[in-house]
């Protein structure tokens, strides 16, 4: 479907002086050719200037049948017809004819001119192509300026080049397609130009494509992507360059071809209707083969299909089968802000081609997808496609239609579009057809800019046109006879049939042998023009469809055109945006307006999706998801968005559903608007009325915390009565009874449930405890007046609350320790969250975070109790160390002989706490020792606990022998203690490696020792116990004191014997 609207595309029209009959215009560079009817002559003016006077005329070598001008090197490109041959030729240099210097240099390509003729000044250039077959169609790259040419059955692709005096005399000159991005500047140079920055174009034969089944009418390059058009088909291949060698197609065997054509003589084949896009358009019937020509070594292509689409002639009505064929092929590149890959790349590239009847638009990067089809009125002769129109003529009138490119180019350039952050109306918007300007006997269109150029001749139809269609008349009579005969001869009769009837009246025989031709006109010439008619900036034709919406909005504020046109609008103002400059200019407020194009255009963008806001808000439940990333765009407060859906005074309808979607997500995050009251109280009463259900939520919302408590406690004990007791709803009373003051029935309601009820409802509503976010500025999540409470009436349901939290992936371990600094917790509460986190978690990253946290923290206690005492709790902690070691079993039960080398006076139970936890920790399994070595340094050993902290770490480390020493220095009576748990199993034979010798040494030196002396007896019945007699008895020292150890040999044969 086609919306029509009544707006003003066009601003001003003015005709071009054009002394003789034109015959082709072409524009581009800010000039506009004309080459005049049957002569060898272009005449050049200037687009830019009112009244477009004459830049300069010059000729050509022939009789100009097609011509075309490349934005990328600032060259004209013609094919030319002389003396029956034809010839396809480029024009550089061609602005230096405006100074009268008439010289002009003709060369073959590749073969550059040396010299004084060159270097020493600047002249016009011819550049003679040769080809080995007749040129047909051409076209010049808008992003690298490279040159395609179709001949029959064949695509030539020349690259262009760009030689400066000092890469000419080195000879090392470079391919530029496709992989270099160095690209050939518009060369507007002057006579004043230095010539040692003289650059000299030239073009090199790049590739050759076979295509034996099609025969090119139009040709389009745009990049790496090529687009070839017959009569009926269209085909848009991608060349790439890569490293890897390109299987290429059979050739054709011509003979069998030539043979199925000579079968096929007397049959007519009518091709079926065909779309194939991405990769299922290598299955089309068109093989094509490469041929690479470069010079340069290295470098393959690699062809890859990207679309085709062939239409059959019984397909279209309103149009005979002569008329029926393809035109305006065109490969148009859009250019984004957020140029991902190359910002010489374009992000999106559009295919455009047209049938007299319809018009079809694709996009062609980043998968193949029709976006629009474009069904026009009458029969169109040409189109246009710009980034916001497309215009199209027919014999009387020039017309435009919106196109989605800048649907397409916003999403690639914003990624957040079609979130709930962010929209755009969608790709597969209906188009509209803007008022057309009427005009007499329409020939030829082209498009610069803003500008657009028409070709009109008046002419009544030539000799040549009514012998043609006096012709095919006949063959049309002839071929209807022929078929009648053919069904009356079966037995049937068409006469009586009306599906065979209208079938004979179609000309469909009469296409295989009837050629269409450009029509030229008439030499007589009855009257002709030029016309350049500029079309109004985006954003003026925003502002007049803006105007335009008024009328639908004050008769139908939910009708569907409205929505279309303020979505057509708001596309207007993304494609003027894509083109906005940032530099200085005067506003449309006058010269104090210091305001620049884009400020305009943003502001007017914000407001469009202010006004696509209250369209959706309203609207059906489809759509109405839609208000909330249009009133995000908007800017709008939440209290101007609510003063903008209020119902009207006596209207019966309530809030759109749009609106409540957007008041919900809005609610729902965070944010930092904070309302007013007034406000507040407002939001209450539309979700009492609209979604009760969603009260509990709505109050635990950040910008609600100046909604009346008393009021809002009344709405939710109705609440309560309607839909019965609920653990969230009770903790929302409670908040409003605190914020009221009245702590008795703020107890009477927490004390209504269970503490695991409450978690679970916390869960449920987690903005109970905490608000904040990513809205906020630094990203922090903050308590709330409960949790602030809760930390000193009931801090073991907080802690429990938190754990509960974090484990539902509610909050942050880091979040979690936010909030507890912000309640001033961080020495108390905190660790015993991390405590709670540490028998809750499964995580092992999370896991060893907490207990390196925890160790750093039982290490501060026990430093910092004389020094700072601020380090030390308050309060005494949730969990003891006897409670940890038996629900957690990250902390290990504390090993026998640690009681030893506890101290025999503490100074604080706090102090004693801290040593049996970390004491604990360093005894589980999971704790890795070495991460807490270094913060152990911190700790004497002078101290009997300091030292068993220490003797610990050496322990879990595995330095067996060092902690023997240290433990018969300090506290020998341990040792058999620390023995009997430490070394069992792999390291048992340490008790008469290491222990059993040393306790020989030291009480050989201390006699007396009744504590080593008894170590020493201990150990000899466990090594006698574990040991043969025959390697005990090496153990025996030869001092003297043999006797002391002969008992126990004995024992160590008499458990043999019995063994």
């Amino acid at each position: 479907m086609v919306h029509v609207y009544n707006c003003h595309p066009f601003s001003s029209q003015q005709i071009v002086q054009v002394e003789k009959e034109p015959g082709l215009v072409c524009c581009g560079g800010g000039a506009l050719f004309v080459v005049a009817t049957g002569g060898c002559k272009v005449e050049v003016y200037n687009l830019e200037v009112e009244g477009c006077p004459l830049i300069c005329r010059f000729s050509t070598m022939g009789a100009v049948r097609s011509i075309q001008h490349s934005k990328i090197g600032d060259y004209l490109v013609t094919i030319e017809e002389k003396n029956n041959a034809t010839y396809l030729r480029a024009y550089t240099n061609w602005r230096y004819q405006a100074e009268e210097k008439s010289r002009v240099g003709v060369r073959l390509l590749g073969h550059l001119l040396g010299g004084a003729s060159v270097w020493g000044g600047v002249q016009m250039e011819i550049i003679e192509i040769p080809l080995s077959e007749r040129p047909i169609a051409m076209s010049c790259c808008p992003v690298r300026g490279d040159l395609l040419v179709g001949s029959e059955n064949t695509l030539v692709l020349f690259t262009l080049r760009q030689h400066n005096q000092q890469n000419l005399e080195n000879q090392s000159l470079q391919s530029s397609w496709p992989n270099t991005r160095q690209r050939c500047g518009q060369s507007q140079a002057q006579s004043s130009s230095s010539s040692q920055n003289l650059s000299v174009l030239d073009f090199e034969r790049s590739v050759i494509l076979h295509l034996p089944k099609i025969t090119p009418k139009q040709v389009a390059l745009c990049d790496t992507y090529v687009a070839v058009q017959g009569e009926l088909e269209v085909l848009i291949l991608k060349l790439d360059e890569t490293s890897e060698p390109q299987t290429l197609e059979e050739p054709l065997d011509t003979n069998k071809s030539a043979e199925y054509l000579e079968d096929q003589a007397d049959f007519l084949v009518v091709p079926r209707h065909q779309e194939l896009l991405g990769d299922r358009a290598k299955d089309c019937d068109i093989p094509v083969s490469i041929e690479k020509t470069g010079l340069e070594e290295g470098g393959q292509y690699a062809l890859s299909y990207v679309l085709f689409r062939r239409f059959s002639p019984e397909f279209f009505q309103g149009c005979s089968v002569d008329e029926m064929q393809l035109h305006s092929l065109q490969l148009y590149p859009l250019f984004t802000g957020n140029q991902s890959v190359s910002p010489d790349e374009p992000s999106c590239v559009f295919c455009f081609f047209s049938l007299p009847t319809m018009g079809y638009l694709y996009s062609l990067k980043g998968g193949v997808e029709l976006l629009s089809a474009y069904q026009y009125p009458e029969k169109v002769l040409e189109a246009a496609l710009t980034d916001h129109l497309l215009h199209v003529i027919t014999k009387s009138a020039l017309q435009c239609f919106t196109v989605r490119c800048a649907a397409l180019a916003a999403r690639i350039e914003d990624p957040y579009i079609d979130t709930t952050m962010k929209a755009c109306p969608p790709c597969s918007l209906e188009v509209c057809a803007l008022r057309m300007q009427l005009f007499i006997g329409l020939r030829s269109m082209c498009v610069y800019g803003r500008h657009v150029i028409l070709l009109s001749a008046a002419d009544a139809e030539t000799s040549e046109e009514t012998e043609r269609s006096t012709q095919r008349r006949g063959l049309e009579l002839k071929e209807h006879n022929m078929l009648t005969g053919i069904f009356l001869a079966v037995g049937i009769d068409p006469a009586t049939t009306p599906a065979l009837e209208s079938l004979l009246s179609r000309p469909l025989l009469s296409r295989r042998w009837t050629m269409s031709s450009t029509k030229e006109s008439s030499a007589a010439g009855h009257g002709w023009n030029v016309y350049v008619v500029d079309t109004v900036p985006p954003f003026t034709l925003y502002q007049e469809m803006v105007e335009y919406s008024q009328r639908y909005a004050e008769t139908n504020p939910q009708a569907q055109s409205l929505r279309h046109l303020l979505s057509e609008a708001h596309l207007l103002l993304r494609a003027a945006l894509l083109h906005a400059s940032d530099e200085q200019q005067t506003g449309p407020g006058g010269p104090a307006d210091h305001r620049t194009d884009r400020q305009v255009l943003e502001e007017a963008l914000r407001e469009n999706c202010a006004q696509l806001g209250d369209s959706f808000s309203r609207g059906s439940q489809k759509e109405c998801h839609l208000a909330l990333p249009y009133y995000r765009m908007s800017g709008l407060s939440l209290t101007e968005v609510m003063s903008r859906n209020r119902p009207f005074p006596g209207s019966p309808s309530s809030y759109g559903p749009g609106f409540l979607f957007y008041l919900k997500h809005f609610l729902l995050e965070d944010s930092e608007q904070t309302l007013s009251q007034e406000a507040a109280d407002e939001v209450i009463d539309i979700f009492s009325q609209s979604e009760h259900l969603m009260l509990v939520s709505v109050c635990a919302s950040s910008c609600m915390i100046n909604v009346s408590p008393a009021r809002t406690l009344q709405i939710l004990q109705n609440l309560e009565n309607s839909v019965g007791v609920s653990v969230s709803l009770t903790i929302t009373m409670a908040t409003m009874m605190l914020r009221l003051g009245d702590l008795q029935q703020y107890t009477q309601l927490m004390e209504r449930h269970a503490e695991m009820l409450l978690v679970y409802g916390f869960i449920e509503e987690p903005r109970l405890l905490l608000y904040g976010g990513c809205a906020n500025q630094h990203g922090r999540v903050y308590p709330t007046a409960l949790t602030r409470q809760m930390a000193n009436s009931q801090p073991g349901l907080l802690v429990a609350a938190m754990v509960a939290l974090h484990e539902n992936s509610k909050v942050k371990l880091e979040d979690a320790d936010h909030i507890f600094k912000e309640l001033g917790c961080e020495s108390s509460l905190q660790v015993d969250f991390w405590e709670a986190m540490l028998m809750a978690s499964s995580n092992d990253a999370v896991i060893q975070e907490l207990l390196f946290r925890l160790a750093s923290v039982y290490i501060d206690r026990l430093t910092n109790t004389k020094s700072e005492k601020h380090t030390t709790p308050k309060r005494k902690s949730l969990k003891s160390a006897d409670d940890l070691i038996n629900s957690c079993s990250h902390y290990g039960g504390l090993y026998p002989w640690l009681v030893l080398l506890s101290p025999t006076h503490i100074t604080s139970s706090q102090h004693l706490e801290a040593l049996h936890k970390l004491q604990s920790l360093l005894c589980g399994p999971s704790l890795s020792v070495g991460s807490v070595v270094p913060l152990l340094e911190r700790l004497s050993d002078e101290t009997l606990w300091g030292f068993s902290l220490h003797l610990l770490c050496a322990t879990r480390t595995g330095q067996y022998d060092r902690s023997i020493e240290k433990l018969l220095d300090r506290c020998p009576q341990a040792i058999i203690p620390y023995a009997n748990h430490q070394l069992q199993e792999k390291n048992m034979a340490l008790w008469w490696q290491k222990l059993l010798p040393e306790l020989c040494d030291r009480t050989r030196a201390a006699a007396d020792n009744s504590i080593l002396l008894a170590a020493l007896k201990e150990t000899l019945v466990v090594v006698a116990m574990e040991m043969s007699p025959a390697e005990f008895l090496e153990l025996i020292p030869d001092d003297g004191t043999a006797s002391y150890f002969l008992p126990h040999l004995l024992t160590c044969s008499q458990r043999q014997v019995l063994a």
